[in-house]
């Protein structure tokens, strides 16, 4: 599984270079686009060892590639751009190698999570919450958009997404629900017009909407991990008063949604004074 550029050519592995060169076919998710890829680094190859695997086809492609490494041949797989099997192609691919007993080997690169992930700084010790969830693209349909939006609101780590551009006004418009949570926007990263922004949720469509060069390219969207007001107390204080009053489920929610702390956070919190009250 090769990593491939995800936009600027000189991304590319030593190691990269050195298996697409040795391998006998290389697999892919369209043949002319790594034809092309492969030509620019003088490693064209006939059409007669490319092989075509993409999400269209991946099942029955995917034993196509096992009867050819049952034969010995040595295959790699390389997505359009980036590491294969994340959001592109490649992860039925290697569970069908799995089910046949076979190996699949990563080779490292390119990758537009990690890349907006490393420049977001939004992981921090500060912040408390670590690691970063990968949520990918987030549905299409709008009602469907927004019911994910408002899960990931009570996320506290990092969230990671992706856009197409066609649709980054409809999701910055759903992410706007998030009002004054950072986000970092990382557009066409590592090529010509790599353009990376961090600005509070509710202003995205906004910016967006301030060029008409700002909206072209891919999309990779850092969520900054919630922060729960500790310093001022103002999420517990409120917590208590709700739930001198109501059901631990419904004061959590209304806590949540008066002071923007993360609802799970709460929750634990709850549960912990509710405990606390029972033993004294």
């Amino acid at each position: 599984m090769v990593a491939t550029p995800i936009g600027n050519l000189a991304d590319i592995s030593l190691r990269a270079l050195h298996v697409l060169q040795l391998v006998d076919c290389i697999a892919c998710e369209d043949t002319r686009h790594t034809q092309g890829m492969l030509r620019s680094y003088g490693l064209e190859r006939p059409g007669s060892q490319l092989l075509a695997v993409h999400q269209h086809n991946e099942a029955e492609a995917a034993q196509q590639v096992i009867a050819r490494l049952q034969q010995g041949q040595r295959i790699a797989y390389v997505s359009d751009a980036g590491t294969p099997g994340v959001s592109d192609p490649g992860a039925r691919l290697c569970a069908a190698l799995q089910e046949a007993g076979l190996r699949s080997i990563p080779l490292p690169g390119a990758s537009s999570v990690t890349s907006a992930i490393s420049v977001a700084g939004a992981i921090t010790p500060a912040q408390g919450a670590s690691g970063f969830l990968f949520a990918g693209f987030l549905p299409t349909k709008n009602a469907e958009r927004l019911t994910a939006v408002q899960k990931l609101a009570d996320e506290p780590r990092c969230t990671v997404l992706l856009e197409a551009p066609h649709r980054i006004i409809e999701l910055a418009q759903a992410l706007a629900l998030l009002g004054e949570r950072p986000v970092t926007l990382a557009r066409e990263i590592t090529k010509q017009f790599e353009d990376i922004a961090t600005m509070l949720a509710s202003d995205l469509v906004t910016w967006l909407q301030a060029s008409p060069q700002r909206i072209k390219g891919e999309f990779a969207i850092v969520l900054h991990p919630v922060t729960v007001q500790q310093e001022s107390g103002e999420a517990e204080r409120v917590l208590k008063l709700l739930l001198a009053e109501l059901p631990t489920k419904t004061a959590v929610k209304l806590a949540a949604e008066i002071t923007g702390a993360s609802r799970n956070t709460l929750y634990d919190r709850a549960l912990e004074l509710k405990r606390a009250a029972e033993e004294e």
